[in-house]
């Protein structure tokens, strides 16, 4: 079984892409929203919760994880966790990226994911990276705040880019595809007509590649809190499937 982990609702962006690709797989999903956002907390915090999120998936009986939180993935890749079927965020990013070498590229990330230096670490040369970090966007999107507070956030953010170049935009966190038309508009406005690049989608290929993704097709969802907003976000994103939520 595959379990995915989050600290909240932006997982759910990975596990679509993924579904759209495995539909038979078995998934477990954890999203830790009593603790969310991860994006805040300093790299004690985000160790102490990777290790206690990727062992509760462990113990319900996940077999190969993917941590679907970027601000997680220096934990994971120094070993906060013993587990070793487990796919980050970087890494499968990265590989992508290999073609499109000199491309100018923009970061959108939380502060934890810019200040631990992963993606420059795990991209290198090949792409001429400048990371942009967007306090509080996180946050809003998970606790469902008004679209005009998150464009207000986002536009806030790219003004400090105003008048540069850039061939795409990465999403350098899952919760930023839920807002992703807001984003959209705000790119093109600021920037231009450019690329917009989701890590959610190079994810799904590595679980693809390294991954047992047959199964019934069931997931189950797990919750530190209970908010609408996530319910509601699970039923419009996957109206057609059977699931189960659960909060521990």
């Amino acid at each position: 079984m595959i379990g995915l982990f989050d600290s909240g609702s932006g997982g759910l962006t990975v596990l679509t892409a993924l579904r759209k690709r495995a539909p038979k797989a078995d998934v477990i999903y954890f999203g830790d929203i009593v603790n969310a956002p991860y994006g805040e907390k300093n790299a004690d915090e985000l160790a102490r919760l990777s290790e206690a999120g990727l062992n509760r998936l462990t113990k319900e009986g996940a077999t190969q994880i993917v941590s679907a939180c970027n601000s997680l993935s220096l934990s994971v890749l120094m070993g906060a966790t013993e587990h070793t079927e487990i796919i980050e965020m970087t890494r499968p990013v990265a590989r992508m990226l290999r073609s499109r070498a000199g491309a100018r590229m923009l970061l959108l990330a939380t502060l934890a994911t810019i200040e631990s230096r992963m993606y420059p670490n795990a991209i290198g040369v090949t792409v001429l990276l400048d990371e942009l970090p967007i306090s509080g966007l996180a946050g809003a999107i998970e606790f469902g705040a008004p679209e005009e507070e998150v464009q207000k956030i986002v536009r806030e953010a790219f003004l400090k880019r105003r008048g540069k170049k850039y061939d795409a935009v990465i999403l350098g966190c899952t919760h930023y595809p839920l807002a992703r038309g807001v984003i959209e508009r705000e790119v093109a406005d600021i920037f231009g007509p450019i690329e917009i690049i989701d890590p959610a989608e190079a994810v799904a290929e590595e679980v693809m590649r390294r991954f047992d993704v047959e199964g019934s097709g069931k997931t189950r969802f797990l919750i530190s809190k209970d908010p609408d907003m996530f319910r509601k976000r699970v039923s419009e994103l996957f109206p057609a499937s059977s699931y189960t939520i659960e909060v521990v």
